[in-house]
């Protein structure tokens, strides 16, 4: 199985040996939702993944979610309330609940996001199970009538999100910043930065990552429609991107939610950044011990575009059947994962752009299906070469050795990379990479591999790069 799956931990899920069943059905990486939770709170379970990794011998991920500016509504009188189709509410600071009048209020206590708020812009609730039209400023910034395009049951504290409108809030709250800092010293592999809108939102957080000591990688949450417009930016600065289906579906309309997830999945496969793809993949398996067809066929789907990591969330924090949906997941991907491969008829091929890591790695892949060898061999430091391999998406497992645990971890986010820890008794790259080959069971003697490792740089370069390519044979 190529394509990696992230479960989000939870209630149904903390228990050591319901992981370890979700490790054996493909698992690589663990979710800790900040917003259910804290650092200390975490702190049992992350020992458990770590005695984990010691049974299986299996390298896991630890990545913490933060929570970020989720807005939400204060109180509704008389919640919950049934809004039928048609029917005028007022939407407004608390302040103005007095003029309600006997109509239902709902109140926002963020006075940020109703600047700007005009007759025709779209209002949605209960995660856009509940859309609103404004047919009236009121108070200008500040109170506003609404017509309800749906119908359904309104709440108290549900979130809110105006689709049509560019949010001036920060993608870090105080909260996000006390579980940073916290999250690290509990030893987090990676974070989570939801509702990111520009690269600046990245930058922000690794520069407070590098001020705790750190360095472990960003996964930038793409949910909001501002977002999606500076998709390359992003991705530039992400170590990883999460196609965060919840709430881009209420930003973005429905209708172009195909079509906005393939393009984020292909440009994150040409900026070689890891690319996951979340929300309701089973959410069925929440209750049912099998998904829908729909869930099967969406699932595949996203194995098929070409998906690094497809994420769990109710279904394993929640679900009645957390290792079962995994085992479901890993089924797809095994049936999938052929024709994809299949499909593209060999390795991606660079585009006319000047790469040469690129090309490196094109051609490391060509030989190595030419030669009809076992497995890719990487060495780097950083992990940068595996990263590169596996855009590529060839039909051989990549075995990617470093000397850094960081860099491994953050290896299990790419599709059809199997982390190693590359012998530092060894100091060249080319003698761990022939010293690993020797040593790993699955390679058969007598066949091939193509390593690709970095050799003796220039003089006045620092910096080892990956330049050589070898088959070699055991």
């Amino acid at each position: 199985m190529r394509t990696k799956i992230i479960a989000t931990l939870g209630p149904a899920s903390m228990k050591y040996d319901i992981m370890k069943g979700m490790v054996e059905h493909g698992v690589r990486v663990f979710r800790l939702n900040f917003s259910h939770s804290d650092a200390q709170a975490f702190m049992p379970v992350v020992a458990d993944i770590r005695r984990l990794e010691v049974e299986t011998g299996i390298r896991l991920t630890i990545m913490g979610d933060l929570c970020g500016p989720k807005i939400r509504i204060g109180e509704v009188e008389n919640s919950p309330l049934q809004i039928n189709k048609g029917q005028r509410v007022l939407l407004g600071l608390p302040k103005y609940d007095a003029e309600a009048a006997g109509r239902t209020f709902v109140s926002l206590d963020v006075p940020e996001l109703l600047e700007g708020l005009g007759e025709g812009d779209a209002v949605f609730l209960a995660d856009g199970m509940l859309r609103f039209t404004v047919t009236e400023v009121i108070h200008p910034d500040a109170l506003f009538e609404m017509r309800a395009t749906t119908e359904g049951l309104l709440t108290s504290h549900k979130g809110i999100a105006f689709p049509d409108k560019i949010h001036p809030l920060p993608a870090l709250t105080d909260k996000d910043r006390k579980d940073l800092r916290e999250g690290i010293q509990l030893g987090i592999d990676a974070v989570a930065l939801s509702f990111v809108q520009t690269a600046d939102d990245v930058y922000e957080i690794k520069s407070l990552i590098r001020e705790h000591g750190s360095s472990i990688p960003v996964v930038a949450k793409l949910e909001r429609k501002r977002a999606v417009e500076n998709l390359d930016s992003i991705v530039e600065a992400a170590d990883a991107v999460m196609v965060a289906r919840g709430d881009l579906g209420v930003e973005c309309s429905l209708t172009t939610l195909p079509v906005i997830q393939k393009r984020i999945i292909r440009a994150c496969r040409h900026k070689q950044k890891a690319v996951i793809v979340a929300t309701q993949m089973m959410l069925s398996m929440v209750n049912n011990p099998g998904p829908t067809r729909a869930e099967a066929t969406d699932v595949g789907n996203a194995v098929m575009d070409g998906a690094d990591c497809v994420m769990l969330s109710e279904e394993t924090a929640i679900g009645s059947y957390p290792v079962e949906t995994c085992a479901y997941i890993q089924g797809i991907a095994q049936n999938c994962e052929p024709y994809y491969l299949e499909r593209l008829g060999g390795p991606y091929r660079p585009s006319a752009e000047k790469n040469i890591v690129k090309y490196l790695a094109y051609s490391a892949c060509l030989v190595a299906e030419h030669a009809e060898s076992a497995a890719l061999v990487s060495h780097s430091t950083s992990g940068s070469t595996a990263r590169v391999l596996s855009s590529r998406r060839p039909s051989l497992p990549i075995y990617a050795l470093s000397p850094d645990e960081g860099a491994l971890r953050m290896l299990n986010f790419f599709w059809g990379v199997e982390p190693r820890l590359a012998d530092r008794a060894l100091s060249s790259h080319l003698e761990r990479a022939i010293a690993f080959v020797r040593g790993e069971a699955s390679i058969a003697s007598g066949q091939s591999v193509v390593i690709t490792s970095g050799q003796a740089h220039p003089p006045g370069q620092t910096e080892t790069k990956t330049n050589t390519i070898k088959l070699f044979y055991k």
